[in-house]
């Protein structure tokens, strides 16, 4: 999997935002949650500290297995299987979309979090664009990925947080450039596996199984690459324009 997160310019964009956000871990106790293939959680546990990982799909908690090891639990998207104030930083990645109890969910965030612990969200930025237009006309609905919500604005996230959080800084990123080319590549994937295999609870989730079954897209997804990246600079010249991801950094008030 580490093999598909270099050739992945929208996750090291995403890895990259999420150790801005958080700082250094080291003696620290702390938690990611939905980390998707577990590539994520093995990079966040090379910076040091103590850590747990945590998804809502059973594949997807084997998954995350087979890259970091124990302590990885499956959790219901209402509550978390620790002791109350046992964690220094909690990570969401893309989680709070998939749970239609959000707002329960981050109170038993807030529960397990010690005294001014740290919490960094990482959503989908709502934009009514054109982009988002194409991708409900070519399918690639909230429904296939598992959203029960299209993602969170900078007001509806400090709402969620409002009474348990105080939000310290945030931003977009992932401009249009970027979105647009990976929007063409998720495309292009789901043609080549049509029919083999459903979406769980948080969408499509890609396995070392999958790299090794289909080794031809792999090897034109790598030789396109340099390509992609070139595409995604772009996202510079819209400096003026919001992300298509949201990230912040909250501490509990407490």
């Amino acid at each position: 999997m580490l093999r598909l997160f270099q050739k992945s310019v929208l996750k090291q964009r995403k890895y990259d935002a999420i150790v801005s956000m958080l700082g250094p871990t080291d003696g620290l106790h702390c938690l990611d949650i939905g980390a998707d293939n577990g590539v994520v959680s093995y990079l966040l546990r090379q910076r040091g500290g103590v850590w747990k990982s945590a998804d809502l799909s059973e594949e997807t908690v084997q998954v995350i297995r087979l890259m970091v090891g124990d302590e990885v639990y499956q959790i219901d998207g209402r509550s978390l299987p620790f002791e109350s104030e046992s964690l220094d930083r909690v990570v969401i990645v893309d989680l709070l979309e998939h749970v239609h109890t959000d707002r329960e969910f981050i109170e038993d965030v807030y529960r397990v979090l010690k005294p001014g612990g740290v919490l960094v969200i990482n959503v989908p930025h709502i934009k009514h664009s054109l982009l988002r237009k194409l991708r409900l006309a070519i399918g690639q609905t909230d429904a296939l990925h598992g959203h029960v919500r299209p993602g969170y604005s900078m007001e509806t996230l400090t709402t969620l947080l409002d009474g348990k959080f105080v939000i310290e800084k945030g931003h977009t990123y992932s401009k249009f450039f970027s979105e647009f080319i990976d929007t063409l590549i998720r495309q292009a994937v789901a043609f080549v596996k049509r029919n083999k295999q459903g979406a769980s609870q948080k969408g499509h989730i890609v396995t070392d199984d999958d790299l090794h079954a289909n080794q031809s897209m792999f090897k034109l997804y790598a030789l396109i690459y340099p390509f992609v990246w070139v595409i995604s600079q772009l996202d510079k010249l819209l400096f003026f324009r919001s992300g298509y991801v949201l990230i912040v950094r909250a501490k509990a008030t407490k």
